[in-house]
């Protein structure tokens, strides 16, 4: 019996890339002792069969917290913001649980190897959305010269969800916690805490980004515990990539050019390669020069 598990969601739209993050982890020999398990939110019947020859489980995604039919009508592939904090209630026969979003790829095994260590006794393991390349991680509006009013993800996020003003503060200004990319063990704590935030937030805003900030609350005003890793375990600066020729590989974009873990195409900004898995980027390399490179995963 495998004891852990990566788990991923998609609908139909997003099977390509579904299907890609599903290779990038059987590329690696260690893939062999964990399980794979998919949520399906749209999937078509031969998509489904695809991914039965691959996988050792899927299930269909539920919403496992009521929300108002108007808010989520055709958008079946929301169900990603309210499933995965029911992991556990879908595939309960596993230790460690591992999400990783269609929308990335596996590029370096110490990545997945970190995320299952970080979340032993009782931890999530999650990497942030700030890191030293990727530039402004707060707006603030200035005015009467010297004043600013700070905005921040995780404030808007919260009042937009309904929390009070003092939960909105307190989480404010902490480095904003990335679900797109995490791993809890069986037991731990987080799973009831965060169902309890996420039906909080439900309630009262968007459905989108609502599984992100009920975690992030967990966190900081729940104090439950977090081994917070870098940057590189769950990369969404895709602009701020250079590719080393020497290792053929990813790196961040400064010394000591540490490889790329999971690369993941989050945001607006990576619209064009989330739909063309044949988009090529050009890309700085560690030497300093200039290539064409197609950065989704390809065997």
């Amino acid at each position: 019996m495998k004891k852990n598990v990566i788990i991923s969601l998609a609908d139909a739209k997003y099977f390509d890339l579904l299907n890609e993050l599903v290779d990038s982890i059987q590329s690696f020999k260690e893939s062999q002792n964990l399980a794979i398990c998919i949520l399906d939110a749209g999937l078509t019947e031969e998509q489904r069969q695809n991914l039965s020859n691959k996988v050792d489980k899927i299930k269909s995604a539920d919403w496992d917290i009521k929300v108002p039919e108007f808010k989520v009508r055709g958008k079946e592939w929301l169900k990603s913001q309210v499933s995965r904090a029911f992991l556990t209630r879908y595939f309960p026969n596993y230790e460690k649980y591992l999400w990783i979003d269609a929308d990335a790829w596996v590029n370096s095994w110490d990545a997945i190897e970190l995320y299952f260590k970080g979340c032993e006794n009782n931890k999530l393991s999650i990497a942030t959305s700030a890191d030293r390349a990727y530039g402004r991680v707060l707006r603030a509006e200035w005015f009467l010269g010297s004043f600013a009013r700070i905005k921040s993800q995780n404030y808007k996020h919260a009042k937009s969800s309904g929390f009070s003003e003092k939960i909105a503060r307190e989480v404010a200004l902490k480095p904003h916690l990335n679900i797109g990319v995490f791993a809890l063990q069986k037991n731990a704590p987080h799973w009831n805490k965060w169902q309890e935030n996420l039906k909080k937030a439900l309630s009262s805003g968007k459905i989108w980004g609502s599984e992100q900030i009920a975690m992030n609350i967990t966190i900081y005003c729940d104090n439950l515990p977090v081994e917070i890793l870098p940057a590189y375990c769950n990369w969404t600066h895709i602009n701020g990539l250079k590719f080393d020729k020497t290792k053929n590989t990813l790196v961040e974009p400064y010394l000591p050019n540490h490889q790329i873990g999971i690369v993941h195409f989050a945001g607006k900004n990576n619209d064009e390669i989330r739909n063309n898995k044949d988009f090529i980027s050009k890309i700085e390399t560690t030497d300093g020069e200039f290539i064409e490179k197609k950065l989704r995963f390809s065997k």
